[in-house]
């Protein structure tokens, strides 16, 4: 399965790597849309499918080097990689340009999104009835969950394994947003920032060999969720992966008929013009969460003025969105056809 890589290609999988996690961490943009059409998606998914009962008895009878090979690691490793600097870089600099452009970072997104179900349709053969209804059952899945109300905050650590467990499959179902789940389920503030932030403000203090955090209660409990998700979301990736493998395997075309119509039913979670509703109690003041953060309901979304010079900015990072996805993808499928 281990594949042999160039220099360049190790570094554009770090980078693939790097899109990934930066999709994910935002709601309503899925990061295994990025595997998707970068064309690493089946391997992806049979690689994560390789973490199993063969690989734990090469890991135990102490055969590193095959287990090294049969889990395809380097490819994993390499994605990884990219992922935890873009935790601590892109994420960040996401963040901000989400605070200050927010309509142009949702524009941006939904021109991706755009651009990578068209780059994915053209190339799916042998569309038939029984696809087009696979597809629109997709469809209506996608565009449901984008109407559902967030819960309340919870931090007990089995609702947060669990949350790892399905906030994860944004990395393997493309169309579906970890994040997005997240805040469906109310934990997005305490699993994506707050105990983010414990981890980054933990590791300075490390580095500055201070240990004090270590009897600091609330720092603790927020390492304890945070690594309670963890091990969550890789539970999450290797079940996942292994129902995806199967379907990938025994009815490929139906699996990416429903992945198509899931990725065009999200569209509506990303739609650039939207204002945030936030829940109030009964005497109208807004309700926060633990960390004192607004408890968001939903989103109330609106068509745009299209007199409005704002909104032909919006439409130009749109297009330039899909047009980026398109020429990601035509310079893959170029690669492919170059190295067979």
């Amino acid at each position: 399965m281990e594949k042999t890589r160039t220099f360049s290609d190790k570094f554009f999988l770090v980078l693939k790597g790097l899109a990934m996690g930066a999709a994910n961490k935002v709601p309503g943009v899925s990061g295994g849309v990025i595997a998707f059409v970068a064309g690493f998606y089946e391997e992806f998914i049979f690689s994560l499918k390789r973490i199993n009962y063969n690989s734990f008895k090469l890991l135990i009878n102490g055969r590193f080097r095959s287990l090294y090979y049969y889990t395809n690691a380097k490819f994993l490793l390499l994605l990884i990689l990219g992922m935890l600097i873009s935790y601590f870089s892109v994420s960040l600099l996401l963040d901000y340009l989400l605070t200050q452009y927010e309509l142009y970072v949702w524009a941006s997104f939904f021109g991706m999104i755009l651009g990578s179900i068209f780059y994915i349709s053209k190339d799916f053969e042998g569309w038939n009835k029984k696809y087009i209804t696979f597809a629109v059952l997709g469809i209506i899945a996608g565009a449901s969950i984008s109407w559902l109300e967030p819960a309340a905050e919870n931090d007990n650590l089995w609702f947060v394994f669990l949350c790892g467990i399905i906030g994860v499959s944004g990395m393997t179902l493309p169309g579906l947003s970890g994040s997005f789940i997240l805040i469906l389920l109310g934990n997005y503030v305490l699993l994506l920032v707050d105990s983010v932030n414990a981890l980054y403000e933990s590791m300075v203090d490390i580095t500055a060999w201070d240990f004090s955090f270590l009897q600091d209660e609330e720092r603790i409990r927020m390492l304890k969720v945070l690594a309670v998700f963890t091990l969550g979301s890789l539970a999450g990736l290797v079940s996942l992966s292994h129902i995806l493998g199967y379907l990938l395997k025994h009815y490929k075309n139906a699996t990416f008929a429903v992945i198509i119509g899931f990725i065009t039913g999200s569209l509506g979670v990303v739609w650039p013009w939207k204002d945030e509703i936030y829940r109030k109690a009964a005497d109208g003041t807004v309700l926060l969460d633990k960390s004192g953060n607004q408890i968001i309901d939903n989103y109330y979304r609106y068509w745009p003025d299209l007199m409005a010079m704002e909104t032909w900015i919006a439409t130009i990072f749109i297009i330039l969105g899909a047009l980026l996805v398109m020429w990601l993808g035509w310079y893959e499928h170029r690669n492919k056809r170059l190295n067979a």
